[in-house]
């Protein structure tokens, strides 16, 4: 008999298994909305690493004087 069992459930599976799925993500997506309440806060945009890194590098030049130059060596 077990062995007739988890043929079947082998084989239904992807039908079982989907609208559960579904259900408990939008329990959980509604859920979520509950906990958090219904208007939701602007998320301010972040600079992304190469923008912070160039303005690192902007700060840095502005913090030189530039009209002194490395004398060469000989």
């Amino acid at each position: 008999m077990w062995p007739v069992f988890w043929t079947v459930v082998r084989t239904y599976a992807p039908y079982v298994t989907f609208p559960v799925a579904f259900v408990v993500g939008a329990v959980g997506y509604h859920l979520e909305w509950f906990i958090r309440g219904k208007d939701p806060q602007p998320v301010e945009e972040e600079k992304s690493i190469s923008e912070r890194r160039e303005d690192r590098k902007l700060d840095e030049l502005l913090g030189k004087d530039h009209t002194q130059v490395a004398g060469m060596r000989l």
